[in-house]
């Protein structure tokens, strides 16, 4: 089973500075520790595993330091393709900037990270004229968000510019309960998922949940919001993602309890459960676990 992680962090805070850092999270996540974090060491087949590198959200003066530094790595830690930092809103600047980045052969997007903007932010003009720019340069979008009234502003983004590829990083962020106290999906999280999918240009990646339950979560606790991802965008357009390593810190990390904070086998078994719930579902798991993600960045060989 090969699989092309879509959405992979990579750190090393003696190299760049990171302010959201803290706890377990603030050590170094690089290329040595991702081949050990899949679960095969260095035995692993290189064509049976790949990634997309998102970025980490270090100092925006750092974007292209980020980039420069994950493209050293690369080929060590597997990546393929990168989704770079921008600020889209900064006219003046932006076109500069992704400029910059188009001329990194790794860099396939840009994430600016919405969820840390108030709602209505995709909406101005200036992060339009951004987001325009960049579909101009044939790059993809990360839409990371939170709550159904920033879903609102991914809609209304596709609507604005419809050339630009958007993939819906964590499915939007919903609250999903702990394993132990699990939710169902929520109605207006339907509803605003749902006209996020109803532009064909649209994506979105099975990944995050573990960091949104606190590290405590179940295969069953996950798979109603799969489905409903699925009944939206198809099987054509869902992509599986690690988060590692934020979706690897564990609920003793969380709550500040003893015992070890990164969970060894969170990639494995978030692998697990998003192959066994599309084999469950007739899907095909190689589109899911492979060929989406690389048809939709599009990534070379």
């Amino acid at each position: 089973m090969r699989v092309l992680d879509s959405h992979l962090h990579l750190w090393d805070p003696s190299r760049l500075s990171y302010s959201w850092l803290e706890g377990p999270l603030l050590a170094r996540f690089a290329a040595e520790e991702a081949i050990v974090a899949r679960g095969a060491g260095s035995t692993t087949d290189a064509g049976s595993h790949a990634a997309v590198f998102v970025q980490a959200d270090c100092a925006p003066e750092q974007y292209l330091d980020e980039v420069d530094w994950v493209s050293s790595i690369a080929e060590e830690a597997g990546v393929r393709g990168i989704v770079a930092g921008a600020r889209l809103d900064e006219r003046g600047s932006v076109e500069h900037h992704l400029d910059a980045l188009r001329a990194r052969p790794l860099v396939v997007g840009v994430r600016h990270l919405l969820q840390s903007e108030p709602a209505g932010f995709a909406r101005t003009d200036a992060f339009v004229a951004g987001a325009r720019a960049l579909a101009a340069r044939d790059l993809s979008f990360d839409a990371c968000v939170r709550g159904v009234e920033q879903l609102g502003d991914v809609a209304a983004l596709a609507s604005a510019v419809p050339d630009l590829r958007i993939v819906l990083d964590h499915l939007g962020k919903p609250e999903i309960g702990t394993a132990d106290a699990p939710r169902g999906p929520e109605q207006a999280w339907i509803t605003a998922i749902s006209a996020v999918a109803a532009h064909p240009q649209v994506a979105c990646k099975l990944s995050g949940l573990p960091a949104e339950a606190g590290g405590s979560w179940s295969a069953a606790q996950v798979q109603p919001f799969f489905d409903v991802a699925l009944s939206v965008f198809g099987p054509d357009r869902l992509m599986i993602g690690s988060d590692w390593p934020v979706s690897a810190v564990t609920a003793a990390g969380w709550a500040g309890e003893s015992g070890t904070p990164i969970d060894a086998d969170a990639v494995p078994a978030w692998t697990d459960a998003v192959a066994g719930w599309a084999r469950s579902r007739g899907i095909d798991v190689d589109d899911v676990l492979w060929r989406n993600a690389e048809r939709f960045y599009p990534l070379s060989a």
